[in-house]
């Protein structure tokens, strides 16, 4: 029997929950296909799995809802042997496990074949991101060039990504930090303004876009919804992403009273088919060639796991966290 090294998480906890251990390499089946993993991006969901706060996961589970490396292993003959590939979500790291391993076997359908010069490190900071803030932007808002959005989050990673990839579609951005000492480098990043947070802003907001903004994005979540609805014109969309602010729900919400007249509540939670291979492939190569700059933060050896999320509980990362994989056993 083969095996793999791999993180494995038996219940809720610290950093300390994760175990590092050796498991059998999966075996595919037609349909599936067996990636060796080169890196994977660190997610908030995940954290919110470690902690506890994902009920649909059981465990014992390999976490990790993305990775980046190359084909093992493809019985259904969709793929080449050492094909360059991203995978994310459908299940990946939740229904069953994930990248946070040497080895992963994922559906056919959740591959993105990818060719580019951008190292492992690098590309591997990019599949969830890039997917995310797409579908935020696009299927989330509906936002056009020329419109206005308020990123509420701004300098989370997938705040920031929002950020390149809205300038990059001639779309104007009001950002968004609890740090007066983080606005010179958001502003350095492309924001057309950006605002200190202090839970309230709709008063700061109006001021200064008395009719409102066009769109918001919230990715603190319920924490800030109702104050962010409060900033967009009527007609405008608000979408909730992210709960970086750790609740889940709403309380006393009512509707009535809570959504100004006209104003869109949506919220974006989808998956990869929300993105085509070809806008996936678009996104990295605009990053390969630097017309699109996607805030990194520190990049991790495998052995690191456990350091790389006590990073993520002091939440000072500042941007997108990747970890690399050295090539697992031969087959």
């Amino acid at each position: 029997m083969i095996t793999m090294r791999a993180w494995v998480l038996d219940a809720p906890g610290g950093p300390e929950a994760f175990h590092f251990r050796e498991l059998p390499v999966p075996e595919p089946v037609a349909g599936q296909v067996l990636i060796r993993i080169r890196a994977f991006g660190l997610n908030r969901s995940e954290w919110f799995t470690r902690i506890g706060d994902s009920p649909d996961v059981k465990l014992p589970r390999v976490l990790g809802i993305e990775c980046v490396g190359e084909v093992e292993a493809a019985p259904g003959g969709e793929y080449d042997k050492g094909q360059r590939v991203a995978a994310m979500m459908g299940g990946m790291g939740r229904e069953f496990d994930g990248s946070y391993a040497e080895f992963t076997c994922v559906p056919a359908t959740n591959l993105f074949p990818i060719d580019t010069s951008l190292g492992w490190a690098e590309l591997g900071a990019l599949p969830e991101m890039l997917q995310t803030t797409h579908g935020s932007l696009h299927t989330g808002l509906g936002a056009q060039a020329g419109d206005t959005i308020l990123i509420r989050g701004g300098t989370s990673s997938i705040g920031l990504a929002t950020l390149a990839l809205a300038k990059a579609s001639g779309i104007g951005v009001v950002t968004t930090t609890r740090s007066e000492k983080k606005r010179e480098s958001l502003l350095a990043a492309g924001a057309d303004e950006v605002f200190v947070d202090s839970g309230v802003l709709v008063d700061e907001v109006r001021r200064h876009y008395p009719e409102g903004v066009d769109h918001a994005l919230d990715l603190i979540g319920a924490t800030t919804l109702l104050d962010s609805m409060q900033c967009v014109r009527p007609g405008g969309v608000v979408c909730m992403t992210g709960i970086l602010g750790g609740s889940w729900e709403l309380e006393n919400f009512r509707p009535m009273e809570h959504i100004p007249s006209g104003v869109r509540l949506t919220c974006y939670s989808g998956g990869a088919a929300d993105i085509t291979v070809e806008e996936l492939r678009r996104y990295v190569k605009l990053v390969e060639t630097g017309e699109l700059t996607v805030q990194n933060g520190p990049v991790w050896e495998f052995e690191q796991l456990r350091d790389a999320h006590a990073t993520m509980d002091a939440n000072t990362a500042g941007g997108k966290m990747v970890v690399v994989v050295p090539p697992g056993p031969a087959r």
